[in-house]
């Protein structure tokens, strides 16, 4: 069976524990005054889209987006996306994996979670004025290499982070506490790594050392529903992603995502889309 491409961090200078695991362009440099066409693809790392000036359009697990200015793009591992970027777009890529990113400090981890759970940002001139800066103080970091670069970096991709998580209307409320925030990231997790061998509540529940009411709270509580509801979207988006991202049978499908039972995974795909798989394909491919 044939995989959803992956693309991995490519670095544009070798350096041992620092360009594997992040990079930055400069988007004049990168476009080189031709349009950027990417096809269907993930990646396994985050991937943040700057754009001071911009033309195109994005589309990211199948929402499209139309590339203006002023705009920044924020995406997750093994989100699918495809892009046309227009020539003469200006302002900065960046890629970095968890590791990178405070991978043993459970608040920041959180934090990147949060921010990286809406995929478009229009923060205002005023604001994308001052994300700019942070943007430009860690091109210039990242290129002269003076000491303590990389913790430089780090921290200004926090503060990056803190600065979106402002604004973003997905995260969390208020009055959410820490606990029911922690253990909802830990479930998100949980179900993007074993969506293929776990589709019940109950062993989600099991997994966290919880009973399935209290999971059930937590995921009404963080995000208005049920963590059926949540499972089932999950489902769903992954079954897009396979059938529009590789020429997979619906068969290969559905046996990646779990289902011995074609007929049965046609019609849970029917029941929740409006389409077969096949349709779908034809349809949006």
């Amino acid at each position: 069976m044939k995989t959803i491409p992956i693309r991995h961090i490519k670095a544009t200078q070798k350096e041992p524990d620092f360009s594997e695991g992040f990079s930055i362009r400069d988007l004049r440099d990168l476009l080189a005054g031709k349009d950027m066409v990417q096809e269907l693809h993930r990646h396994d790392f985050f991937y943040i889209l700057v754009l001071k000036k911009g033309r195109g359009n994005h589309e990211i697990d199948f929402i499209s987006y139309e590339v203006s200015d002023n705009v920044l793009f924020f995406m997750r591992p093994g989100q699918v996306h495809q892009l046309i970027l227009k020539a003469g777009s200006t302002g900065y890529l960046v890629q970095f994996n968890t590791d990178f990113y405070y991978a043993h400090d459970k608040a920041s981890n959180q934090l990147l979670r949060r921010t990286s759970n809406m995929n478009l940002y229009h923060p205002g001139a005023a604001r994308f004025k001052k994300l700019l800066s942070i943007l430009v103080d860690i091109f210039r970091e990242y290129t002269d290499k003076q000491e303590g670069y990389q913790k430089v970096i780090k921290a200004n991709l926090d503060i990056l982070c803190i600065e979106l998580a402002r604004q973003n209307s997905k995260s969390p409320p208020n009055n959410i506490n820490t606990y029911t925030q922690e253990r909802f990231e830990e479930f998100s997790t949980l179900l993007e790594t074993h969506i293929s061998t776990h589709k019940q509540v109950s062993e989600y529940a099991g997994m966290l050392n919880l009973s399935p009411y209290q999971l059930n709270a937590i995921t009404k509580a963080t995000l208005g529903k049920t963590c059926s509801q949540l499972i089932t979207e999950y489902i769903i988006l992954e079954s897009k992603r396979c059938l529009l991202a590789t020429s997979n049978q619906v068969n290969q499908i559905a046996g990646h995502l779990g289902y011995e039972d074609v007929s049965y995974f046609i019609r849970f795909f029917k029941k929740h889309t409006g389409f077969s798989p096949e349709a779908f394909r034809h349809n949006f491919s």
